[in-house]
């Protein structure tokens, strides 16, 4: 996509945000999932800063940091696990 075209698109939705007012549950679902994936990302992060001495490491991508997040820190521990023993 173009970046002309891409700036276009958001600043349609911007506008048509503006003028017909926010859903505000839906946006709130969509803020809390981004603020898990985030925790899960920070989580994964400091689990492979620590687990570099045992040479454990859980790759960051969407699908690990939204199990960590989701999950919190049973989730985090389980893809250890995971890693470790069965990979």
């Amino acid at each position: 996509m173009e970046p002309i075209a891409f700036v276009a698109v958001i600043g349609c939705l911007i506008v048509l945000l503006l003028l017909m007012g926010t859903p505000l549950k839906p946006l709130r679902w969509i803020g809390q999932a981004f603020i898990k994936l985030v925790i899960g990302a920070l989580f994964l992060f400091f689990l492979n800063a620590a687990g570099t001495n045992i040479g454990l490491h859980v790759p960051i991508n969407p699908a690990t940091a939204t199990i960590a997040g989701f999950l919190g820190i049973p989730g985090t521990a389980a893809l250890a696990a995971i890693q470790y023993w069965i990979l």
